[in-house]
């Protein structure tokens, strides 16, 4: 106690001779302890649910929101700083599957948005769209942060084919909104991850592998950023890739044995979660993450592959962290920007009919030995 009774007063020693400004240890203390302050706010009861499973991963420089309409099921939701939006409009009782009163609902609670996203540097805003509340407010949402001057990302879900189409066209609808606000957006098919999952998975456990898809995209870029590691990244080279780069993909890749980071690598990049490849990619941001056996060379080798494979003049970040959890594996996060594409391409590439957008034709399914780790429980 005399120790530190004796550095408060040599601060404020030192302050009243005006050396130095009185706010400067606060703001020294919270620069050392955050590279950057990150938001990441799930919308709807979608988004709140990945939340959920995300606050357990506790990275420090991260903070967790949920945001809903459903009174009842945020006060079931693991995340602690909850905002029960649009209480006039909705009364707490959910948004009845329309966004417009889903954007009604955030329209009226904007400025308690706003204090949620005010001093963030960087934003996520995650949900599943197609819902009325993660729909209609997610864009609200993404509109609140970007005003105040944070990058931000909308990480987001497509429905299952089986949800139906009326879903479908919601979601659509409101990813194009979405789209608008972000500058970063980053959309994964449900459907997709039929082709990752065997074929015996129960509808709730589908759920919850679309859940921990947009948990292991954010927790992966944001670990880039505030996690200390073999290689760390700036918060401002991440901006330089990100900030208005329109739509994104994302792809997962893990690897074990002895060309585990090609095998993860190659993974990543030619991931099911892929709407097409990323070879023409402007800038890649990527993460890799090992036990701690992970040697430089297996870095090297897995960026080659990624370098290989995308355009060659691309902008190319990456960080490279020790987890110990990993022991023989290693996992890739690649979030690919500057496509010159948007969701509006993407319906197109599908032929502009909403039938194919909806093809529930089942993918060829891989073998156990190639499922990401958090699906085969090791």
């Amino acid at each position: 106690q005399g120790s530190l009774l004796g550095a408060m007063m040599a601060w404020w020693w030192w302050w009243w001779l005006g050396v130095v400004p009185a706010g400067a240890l606060r703001s020294s203390v919270r620069m050392s302890l955050r590279p950057c302050e990150i938001r990441v706010i799930g919308v709807g009861g979608g988004g709140s649910n990945a939340v959920s499973r995300m606050v357990e991963s506790e990275i420090r420089g991260v903070d967790f929101y949920v945001v809903n309409t459903d009174a009842q099921a945020l006060s079931l939701n693991r995340c602690r700083q909850r905002i029960n939006i649009g209480t006039e409009v909705t009364r707490g009782l959910g948004a009845g599957g329309s966004p417009d009163v889903g954007r009604r609902a955030a329209v009226e609670s904007t400025k308690a948005i706003a204090d949620v996203v005010k001093g963030a540097d960087m934003v996520f805003v995650t949900a599943g769209m197609g819902g009325g509340t993660g729909t209609g407010a997610a864009p609200v949402v993404a509109a609140c942060a970007k005003a105040s001057g944070a990058l931000t990302v909308g990480v987001v879900t497509k429905p299952f084919g089986f949800e139906g189409r009326r879903r479908m066209r919601q979601a659509i609808d409101g990813i194009e909104e979405l789209e608008k606000e972000c500058d970063t957006i980053i959309v994964i098919s449900n459907d997709k991850l039929l082709s990752i999952v065997p074929a015996s998975t129960p509808v709730t456990e589908a759920f919850l592998v679309a859940d921990d898809i947009l948990r292991q995209g954010i927790i992966g870029i944001s670990e880039i950023i505030v996690k200390p590691g073999l290689i760390n990244v700036d918060f401002a080279d991440v901006k330089t890739i990100m900030k208005d780069a329109g739509s994104a993909l994302m792809g997962i890749g893990t690897g074990k044995g002895p060309n585990r980071a090609v095998d993860a690598a190659v993974a990543a990049i030619s991931s099911p979660l892929l709407d097409f490849p990323v070879l023409d990619a402007k800038g890649i941001v990527f993460n890799i993450v090992g036990g701690p056996g992970t040697s430089i060379q297996e870095i090297e080798q897995a960026a080659k592959v990624i370098h290989e494979n995308v355009d060659e003049n691309a902008n190319i970040i990456f960080g490279a962290l020790v987890q110990d959890g990993m022991q023989d594996e290693i996992s890739i996060t690649v979030l690919a920007t500057g496509l010159n594409s948007s969701v509006e391409d993407a319906i197109q590439r599908s032929g502009g009919n909403l039938a194919n957008i909806l093809d529930t034709t089942t993918p060829a399914r891989p073998s156990a030995n190639n499922l990401p780790g958090f699906l085969r429980g090791g």
